[in-house]
């Protein structure tokens, strides 16, 4: 005898059903009809081939008549079965297009869709060679001009950028790019990544000696290949640099280390990419069809130009190069900035006995480490219930920006109330606190403006204490031969000033690598238009310009935290083999350029 089907599965069964029927009819206004008039579609490139996040009924149908035609949906089936939590049910879906399989979410209350998330998962006969489809590594028949492995690697190796072009050129060795490359190696793409260190991994050794990821080691995966299952809950960044290297060889990467970009061009007649590198002394031209920067979510340091900066007798450097404090032992230091690496370097030349000043000219948001990840999905709990880390970012990407801020304001608050007595504190100790403009908290600032944030992991404490001093509401005036000058007109004696002052735009590389106008074609990197400080409006939904189609044609973004290095090269990587390939990918929603720098 059967098993019955729960009632929640049943309306969501129904659901997909009559929603697959009414697209297959063409009859788009029944298909919004079974949407809220309040309700969001996430599609990640199965139906826009874009990272597009459509709002409200009117929003749906125009993407529903503009792509429907052309991808062909079907195969609407419930995954598994259906939640419910109060009279909101919710369930996983997988469905078809001409050229792709997919996986979507799906919230209902009162039968409406509140919110739906379409996922490209593969292309229809370029999957990855995985599972039972994993190729056999040898042919076991004798052959006087069998090579193995290692001669074939080696010819790959030095073949590919010389006598075969890459159809795709990674500049940026970071782990953005290296999980990236990951991919495009998974589905045969031809791909250079481009470093200029030494070794893959030194974009984290290079960093401050005391540095950890402020991110849980459950966050951080790369694809395909999870740290083991004692690694520390914050990786230190040596530790991550090793991990980043091996990746590189076990993933059979070709990464180009000690090489530097010196510029690259567009030819619009041929669709392919110039892209000049000095590769250990020796000047090398790919011609790739696909530059992906993946430069990091940030992009040039800002160095503000302060009067007397050319007369410091001292040490004057931006937190990008910063290392270790052991060298300002007992000498009187001065860290221009409140966020993560004004913090850790505080900390750093503490824990080396410098006299340690941090200015904070505006509010930052804190969170405590202990505070911020308490019930996050990325956990051990999770794993133990049987989801992998994959699962988990599916799960985070159903919940659309548009309705972010509410779960996360929340979270903030909670976070406030239970860490009551530290905020107390540390506002006494005359730091200048926020939760952002809305108290949406910590990762809104984060997906907003990229800054404005401290993630405590001992800095806070060290402040509240009075050995990390204090100078808030000011900023520096001018700069003396030997100190900084602040505007409330008060001196700091200084043998070395940091200037922690952030980063420019990610597109500030196109300008540099390529030139300013295809950063000004480009515009802006990174926010959503929330109409907040450093985020300015109009609304677009989903982050400006990261891993989807550009103003500039064969340019991608690629940047972000580990976590979304890893969700989003997934659909960047299925971007750049439908072109390879030949598949036509018509973009939907492309949005127009409002803001540059």
């Amino acid at each position: 005898m059967s098993k019955p089907i729960n009632k929640p599965t049943q309306q969501i069964t129904d659901w997909l059903t009559l929603f697959g029927t009414a697209l297959e009819q063409g009859d788009f206004t029944a298909a919004v009809g079974f949407f809220a008039a309040e309700s969001y579609w996430r599609d990640l490139i199965a139906f826009t081939w874009n990272i597009k996040t459509a709002e409200g009924q009117a929003d749906i149908e125009a993407m529903l008549t503009a792509t429907v035609g052309h991808t062909e949906p079907s195969g609407w089936r419930i995954e598994g079965e259906a939640t419910s939590n109060g009279d909101l049910i919710e369930a996983w879906f997988t469905f078809e297009t001409v050229v792709a399989i997919g996986q979507g979410h799906i919230r209902l209350k009162a039968g409406l869709c509140q919110t739906l998330l379409t996922a490209m998962q593969e292309l229809k006969g370029f999957e990855e060679k995985k599972g039972r489809k994993r190729v056999p590594g040898i042919r076991h028949v004798a052959s006087k001009n069998r090579k193995n492995w290692l001669t074939l690697r080696q010819q790959e190796e030095s073949e590919l950028g010389y006598n075969q072009q890459p159809y795709c050129v990674i500049i940026g060795g970071g782990q953005g790019g290296i999980a990236l490359a990951a991919r495009l190696r998974r589905l045969a793409v031809p791909t250079i990544i481009v470093e200029k260190n030494e070794r893959a991994g030194d974009s984290w050794r290079n960093r401050y000696d005391s540095l950890c990821l402020h991110d849980q080691v459950w966050q951080n995966d790369l694809p395909y290949l999870p740290y083991p299952d004692d690694w520390p809950v914050f990786i230190p960044k040596d530790k991550m640099g090793d991990w980043l290297e091996v990746y590189t060889k076990i993933m059979e990467l070709n990464y180009w280390s000690s090489t530097e970009c010196k510029g690259a061009s567009y030819n619009d007649e041929t669709g392919t990419w110039q892209v000049t590198v000095e590769r250990k002394g020796e000047m090398v031209v790919l011609q790739p069809k696909q530059l992906v920067l993946a430069t990091g979510m940030s992009g040039m340091p800002k160095m503000p130009d302060i009067p007397g900066a050319d007369i410091f007798k001292g040490t004057l450097i931006h937190s990008s190069r910063y290392t270790t404090g052991r060298e300002f032992k007992a000498k009187q230091c001065v860290v221009l900035g409140s966020n993560n690496s004004a913090h850790d370097i505080c900390a750093d030349l503490w824990e080396n006995d410098a006299d340690v000043t941090m200015v904070q000219r505006s509010s930052t948001l804190v969170a405590r480490s202990e505070t911020l990840f308490l019930g996050s999905s990325y956990s051990e709990d999770s794993l133990e219930a049987g989801l992998s880390m994959e699962q988990v970012d599916m799960i985070a990407a159903t919940t659309p920006y548009g309705l972010l801020h509410i779960s996360e304001k929340q979270s903030s608050q909670s976070m406030q109330k239970q860490d009551a007595d530290f905020y107390r504190r540390l506002t006494e100790a005359g730091f200048l606190l926020d939760f952002g403009e809305d108290a949406s908290g910590l990762y809104m600032k984060y997906v907003r403006r990229g800054s404005g944030y401290y993630i405590d992991v001992g800095a806070s404490v060290l402040i509240i204490q009075g050995e990390i001093k204090l100078r808030s509401s000011v900023s520096v005036a001018r700069i003396t031969a030997n100190s900084v000058i602040l505007t409330d007109g008060s001196e700091l004696p200084a043998d070395l000033i940091v200037f922690a002052t952030g980063y420019g735009s990610m597109n500030g590389w196109a300008g540099r690598l390529i030139s300013q106008d295809v950063a000004e074609k480009v515009g802006q990197c990174w926010g959503l238009g929330s109409k907040t400080k450093y985020d300015p409006g109009p609304w677009e939904g989903e982050l400006r310009n990261m891993w989807k189609p550009t103003q500039q044609p064969g340019l991608w973004f690629h940047g972000g935290n580990l976590q979304q290095s890893r969700f989003y090269s997934q659909h960047l990587s299925l971007q750049i083999k439908a072109r390879m390939v030949g598949i036509s990918t018509p973009v939907y929603g492309m949005e127009k350029v409002h803001h540059l720098g």
